[in-house]
C-alpha cells in the first residue's frame, strides 16, 4: 500500500507539482529598501490554458486540451466538459487547478445563464479534480464515485492540502436531470481504483469517457486494472456505437477511439504473454520491448510506455506486473 501511494503521490505531482515546481524563492530585499510586490498572477484564459471549446450540439459541450508531458506551466492536462439543460449545468472534470476550474465555471457563463447544479469528478486523480476548491468556494456539490473521498484525501492530500473530495458519493448508475435534459452516470472498473465514471447524454448521443479513454495517447495505467479496463471498454463499444466520445485526454473521437485503446490494450497483454513464454525477467522484457510499436509511435504522453516518468511505471512495467508474473487466465479477445 505504501508503494501505491507513492506511485499515486507521483501522479499528483504531474498534474501539481510540476506546475508549483516552476515557482523560485523570494529574492533577498535589502534592508531599508522598499519591499517587492508580487505581480498579480493574471487569470487563465482558453488560449494561455491550452483549451478549446468545442460545441458538440443538444447542450453538450467539451474544453480539449493540447498538451503533452511533461505540461507547461498553467496549461490545462485533462479534458473538461459540460452539458447545459433547462433548469441548470453538470460539469465534468474541473482540470488540476482551481484557477482553471474558475475557468471553466466562467466559459459556461458565455454559453448559457443557467446556474451550475453539480460538477461531476470521472475518478480521483489530481489532474481531473484539483479544481474542486473553486467548486466548493461558489457553492456547487461535487460528484464522485466509491472510495472517492478516501482516497483523495490518502493519496493526493499530501501534494495538495487544499483539495476538497466529492460531498456526493454514488455507488450506482444515476441519472441527472437538468430540466429537460438528462446525463446517465454509469461505473466502469479499469483505471483509477474503483471511482471510475463515464457520463453519457442521450440528446447529444455524447460520451464524457474520463480516463477510460486516451485518444491518440499512450495511456497511464500504473493504478488500473488492464484486464477490468478491457472489460469496460467492451461494454462501451458495445453500448455506445453511435456516440462522439469525448476521452479524458485528447481530441474528441467515437467508437473507433474506443477501439483503438481496445487495440491497444490487446497488443500489451499479447507483448506481456510472449514474455512469459520466453520467462524473461522484468528488466529484461522492458529492454526488448521499450521501442513503441509502430501504431503508436506518434501517440502523445510517449514517456509513459516503457519505464515511465520519475515515480509513475510505464506501461511495460505495469503489463509485467499483471499479466507476465500472473497466473494464466482466457484472453480478452
Amino acid at each position: 500500500m505504501a508503494k501505491l501511494r507513492w506511485l499515486v503521490g507521483a501522479l499528483v505531482a504531474i498534474a501539481l507539482g510540476l506546475i508549483l515546481g516552476h515557482l523560485q524563492p523570494a529574492p533577498v530585499v535589502a534592508q531599508n529598501a522598499a519591499p517587492n510586490v508580487a505581480p498579480a498572477v493574471a487569470a487563465p484564459t482558453l488560449a494561455t490554458a491550452g483549451l478549446t471549446l468545442e460545441n458538440l450540439g443538444n447542450g453538450a459541450y467539451a474544453l480539449i486540451a493540447d498538451v503533452d508531458i511533461p505540461p507547461p506551466e498553467g496549461r490545462a492536462i485533462c479534458n473538461g466538459g459540460f452539458v447545459v439543460g433547462s433548469e441548470g449545468v453538470l460539469v465534468i472534470d474541473p482540470f488540476q487547478t482551481p484557477a482553471l476550474a474558475n475557468l471553466l465555471f466562467d466559459t459556461v457563463q458565455t454559453v448559457t445563464d443557467k446556474p451550475i447544479r453539480y460538477v461531476l469528478n470521472t475518478h480521483y486523480h489530481a489532474d481531473h479534480t484539483g479544481g474542486n476548491p473553486a467548486a466548493v468556494g461558489r457553492g456547487i456539490p461535487i460528484v464522485g464515485r466509491g472510495p472517492i473521498r478516501e482516497l483523495m484525501n490518502t493519496r493526493n492530500r499530501a501534494n495538495d492540502p487544499n483539495l476538497r473530495a466529492p460531498d456526493l458519493v454514488i455507488n450506482s448508475d444515476t441519472e441527472f436531470w437538468l430540466g429537460d435534459r438528462a446525463v446517465q452516470v454509469s461505473r466502469v472498473e479499469g483505471h483509477a481504483a474503483g471511482t471510475d465514471l463515464v457520463a453519457y447524454v442521450p440528446s447529444a448521443k455524447v460520451l464524457y469517457a474520463g480516463d477510460m479513454v486516451f485518444h491518440e495517447r499512450i495511456p497511464f495505467i500504473g493504478d488500473g486494472n488492464i484486464r477490468q479496463w478491457q472489460g469496460s471498454l467492451y461494454r462501451l463499444i458495445a453500448t455506445y456505437p453511435e456516440a462522439k466520445v469525448v476521452p479524458g485526454h485528447g481530441s474528441i473521437t467515437d467508437v473507433k477511439g474506443l477501439q483503438s485503446m481496445q487495440r491497444y490494450f490487446s497488443d500489451l497483454v499479447n507483448l506481456a504473454l510472449s514474455w512469459r513464454a520466453q520467462n524473461l525477467t522484468r528488466e529484461q522484457a522492458i529492454a526488448q520491448s521499450s521501442e513503441t510499436p509502430a501504431p503508436y509511435k506518434n501517440y502523445r504522453f510517449q514517456a509513459l510506455y516503457a519505464t515511465g516518468v520519475p515515480g509513475l511505471p510505464g506501461n511495460l512495467e505495469t503489463a509485467y506486473d499483471q499479466i507476465a508474473r500472473s497466473a494464466a487466465i482466457p484472453l480478452v479477445p
